[in-house]
């Protein structure tokens, strides 16, 4: 038996193909389904108010450690740029006061060297040199050759994109506080004449650590050669390239001298 619906849907159809009958609007056929609803207007869910991603999504404790550790940094970072002002500030009364807390602060990792910007920058080569004079195995004398612990040094350094501070100024800070605390004639100007002499033979005895000469190092001996820049073709300056020496008396080593390792190892064996 037909059902009703089926009845009106064939009664209609045939309405409408009966000759003479007036237009009317299309039937909606049995295929056409009923449209889903619009689920762009939709909300998604309740959303937290502010929650617009970063530090706000996360949660009360991770949004806590993170505003701790951009604590932290921001006062380390104002506290650095404090200290690198009264490093290269002018003497004032701050730089009197707390001259110390800023040495310990900015040494070695974060020296400022202006020379760069100065009005007649360096237009030498400086390197440092040591020779050794070692006690070999059956007691007698050895003197090794110059070795030039400058050139060492920009070895370590050439090719190398993070390259050790201390590799590249120890030894010409340690060669710079000594000529600035002696004369000419090698003959200290100051009272720090001595504390310099014994920060270039700690520098020379680090560089020398772990090297072969031979037997045991007694002395060392210290020059600097210096050599000047050639100048530029279009210049009509005349420089003498030809290296200059400044030698040193001969040191004696004592443990004081020796890198930490080596002393305690020394104070062992006695």
């Amino acid at each position: 038996m037909d059902s009703y619906d089926d009845r009106g849907v064939t009664a209609g159809q045939e309405a409408a193909s009966a000759p003479g009958a007036p237009d009317a609007p299309e039937a909606a056929t049995a295929s056409e389904a009923v449209a889903p609803p619009d689920l762009a207007g939709v909300a998604e869910g309740p959303r937290r108010p502010g929650a617009s991603g970063g530090i706000a999504a996360l949660s009360l404790p991770y949004q806590l450690v993170a505003a701790l550790a951009l604590a932290v940094v921001g006062v380390v970072a104002c506290v650095h740029l404090g200290m690198v002002f009264l490093h290269v500030a002018p003497s004032n009364t701050l730089t009197k006061q707390n001259g110390e807390a800023v040495d310990d602060w900015v040494y070695p990792e974060f020296e400022q060297n202006w020379k760069l910007f100065a009005p007649n920058p360096l237009q030498q080569n400086i390197s440092v040199q040591v020779r050794a004079q070692v006690r070999t195995a059956d007691g007698r004398w050895k003197t090794s050759d110059w070795i030039d612990l400058t050139a060492r040094d920009g070895e370590a350094i050439r090719g190398n994109p993070l390259p050790s501070h201390t590799v590249q100024n120890a030894l010409r800070r340690s060669w710079d506080f000594y000529t600035a605390t002696h004369d000419s004639a090698n003959k200290p100007n100051g009272l720090r004449g001595a504390l310099s002499e014994r920060y270039v033979r700690r520098t020379v005895m680090l560089r020398l650590d772990g090297q072969d000469l031979g037997g045991k190092v007694e002395r060392i001996q210290v020059r600097s050669e210096t050599v000047w820049v050639k100048a530029p073709p279009w210049s009509e300056e005349r420089t003498n390239t030809r290296p200059a020496h400044r030698v040193l008396p001969w040191w004696p080593v004592t443990g004081a001298d020796l890198p930490e390792g080596v002393r305690h190892a020394s104070g062992a064996a006695r």
